[in-house]
């Protein structure tokens, strides 16, 4: 009977309003403990099950570290590194970071960056850091917004050119809905065109960036 003292565990937690996600933990502890298993079966069988089940992307498992790092410092170093470049500007930075994003995301690398991943921690704070060295007065949303939106845009034109993501898998699958057959590599193939477009243009408007924040300086 000792085994059902998890249960115990899960009606006290809940009527003292703790942490549900801890009162899982600690019941799920104190059952196998009740049930003789030692303490590195049990973590085994969290390790296990958390594997086999889990419906969460790996990649929020490491917003806790970028919380961390950005408690210890992370925005002022990268915003000390940009300041130290000369010639760094935000259109050149976003450029670059925009490249980036359009490759990655075309080898399939989608979760290597994106807006709580690089956006916050890193790539805005440095293009703040360039605005504010082109003349730019510190604060507001501009450029965070700019950097946000540079990733979103590298990401959704550069995704369709990897073959196995899944709007290529989806269109394929309507248009053979409609008796049209066709490889997802042609569907890749086609999406370089209007990736190549939006670099240009998003990179024009980058451009232009520059040119607004070198007049108001």
């Amino acid at each position: 009977m000792l085994v059902l003292a998890g249960i115990g565990v899960i009606v006290a937690g809940f009527l003292l309003r703790f942490n549900p996600l801890l009162v899982v933990a600690v019941s799920a502890l104190v059952t196998g403990l009740a049930a003789g298993l030692d303490p590195l079966a049990i973590l085994a069988a969290f390790g296990k099950a958390f594997n086999a089940n889990r419906f969460v992307s790996a990649v929020y498992i490491v917003l806790p570290v970028i919380g961390l790092l950005e408690r210890h410092g992370l925005q002022e170093r990268a915003r000390g590194a940009i300041a130290a470049l000369k010639g760094a500007t935000v259109g050149r930075l976003l450029i670059g970071y925009l490249l980036f994003r359009q490759l990655t995301s075309a080898l399939g690398l989608i979760s290597i960056a994106g807006p709580a991943q690089s956006v916050r921690p890193l790539v805005a704070p440095m293009a703040e850091a360039a605005a504010e060295r082109q003349g730019l007065a510190p604060g507001g949303d501009a450029i965070p917004a700019m950097a946000a939106a540079t990733d979103n845009i590298g990401l959704f034109f550069g995704e369709d050119i990897f073959i196995a993501i899944g709007s290529i898998l989806l269109m394929k699958g309507i248009l053979e809905g409609y008796g049209i057959v066709i490889q997802p590599l042609h569907l890749s193939l086609w999406a370089l065109p209007t990736a190549v477009a939006a670099l240009v243009i998003h990179g024009a408007r980058l451009l232009w960036l520059d040119r607004r924040l070198a007049r108001r300086g």
